[in-house]
């Protein structure tokens, strides 16, 4: 086989071989070509915008993470969707051969793909409505993390121990979630302290207050208080109320003021009491038996 053949058997597989046909028009190797570099194209452009509008634009406009992450999505699917849109109308595939394709997803959806479906429209949602956005510090079933990532199908949540959790959109919308980042980033503590019957409720509380307002992360307005919440089985029980800028330092916090807590009591007297228990005996004839019975004492050293 010469040069010139193998070039037209080249041409013609490439060409005018029909892979398969979509509504009586025939798909070929070239066009399929097309397709992939109209899409690997919107997808080097759709960097490219990125790219642009984050270094050039966002930065001067002062916008937050959350709303840059999201429009960003947005313009990535934008021109993802009309490189598809070029590819398609460049090997002459109809629009109502999409709307089929569509139809055909649809039944699908329909037999199987309803997680996905709910999924990606949660994504959506997230993305547009913004009820929770990047680096949200969110709480949901035992989870306690940061939102590094949100896309159309899952959203990423990296914990303060560093660990990746993947937890699908439609979960964080139909679930109930705590977000401390949404709106106001300040949050109120509540530490529970316990003194002691007997010991100086007054001085406690000016100390727990002192310890408060000493701490470099708490705010100095709202002003820290102490509540007096009630009268434990082996302690006076109250709650040191303090506010934080934001919620990242939480734990830190709660474990400087115990801290402090602890030995401020110590140096002032104040003791931090353990569970107790009394027990009273009824009968006191019974407990001189028990003490006196030789048996009963043999048994309790064989113990």
């Amino acid at each position: 086989m010469d040069s010139q053949t193998l070039w037209e058997n080249i041409n013609y597989y490439f060409k005018e071989f029909i892979l398969f046909k979509i509504q009586d028009v025939g798909i070929t190797i070239s066009h399929l070509a097309v397709a992939v570099v109209a899409v690997i194209l919107s997808m080097l452009l759709s960097k490219v915008v990125r790219s642009t509008l984050s270094r050039h634009v966002f930065n001067k406009l002062d916008i937050d993470k959350g709303l840059q992450y999201a429009l960003l999505r947005f313009v990535h699917y934008v021109i993802l969707i009309i490189g598809v849109y070029i590819g398609l109308k460049t090997v002459n595939i109809p629009l109502g051969a999409i709307v089929g394709l569509f139809a055909v997803i649809g039944v699908g959806i329909g037999f199987g793909l309803q997680n996905l479906a709910s999924n990606f429209i949660s994504g959506v949602i997230l993305l547009l409505e913004r009820p929770i956005k990047i680096g949200d510090r969110l709480e949901f079933n035992d989870v306690w993390g940061d939102v590094k990532r949100i896309n159309l199908r899952t959203t990423l949540i990296q914990t303060p121990d560093n660990v990746a959790i993947i937890v699908p959109n439609s979960k964080l919308l139909e679930n109930e979630v705590i977000n401390y980042s949404y709106g106001d980033p300040k949050i109120r503590l509540q530490i529970p302290v316990g003194i002691a019957y007997g010991s100086d409720c007054d001085m406690a509380t000016k100390i727990m207050i002192g310890v408060a307002r000493d701490n470099g992360h708490v705010m100095e307005y709202p002003k820290p208080k102490v509540w007096f919440r009630e009268f434990g089985d082996s302690s006076l029980n109250f709650i040191l109320l303090c506010w934080i800028p934001d919620v990242v330092s939480k734990f830190d916090v709660v474990s400087e003021i115990n801290y402090s807590i602890d030995r401020a009591f110590r140096d002032n007297k104040i003791e931090i009491p353990f569970p107790q228990r009394d027990l009273h005996l009824r009968s006191a004839e019974a407990l001189v038996r028990f003490s006196t019975d030789p048996q009963t004492e043999q048994d309790s050293i064989d113990r």
